[in-house]
């Protein structure tokens, strides 16, 4: 049987929109948690995308 989630906290994909639009082969995604109750919204925040090798937006995914 599953165990029952501890809080509010969850793990997210972050995925590059830039690098997605460029067409490029592979992608840049990193993995965070965020905390449900306090953020309902998407997420969005700048990280580094090696193949692109600059500062980039990456928004959460499903």
């Amino acid at each position: 049987m599953a165990k029952k989630a501890k809080g509010n906290r969850i793990q997210v994909i972050m995925e590059c929109t830039e690098h997605k639009a460029s067409g490029m082969p592979g992608t840049s995604r990193y993995i965070t948690t965020k905390n449900r109750k306090n953020t309902t919204e998407r997420l969005e925040l700048k990280k580094y995308n090696p193949i692109l090798k600059r500062v980039t937006v990456h928004k959460e995914i499903k």
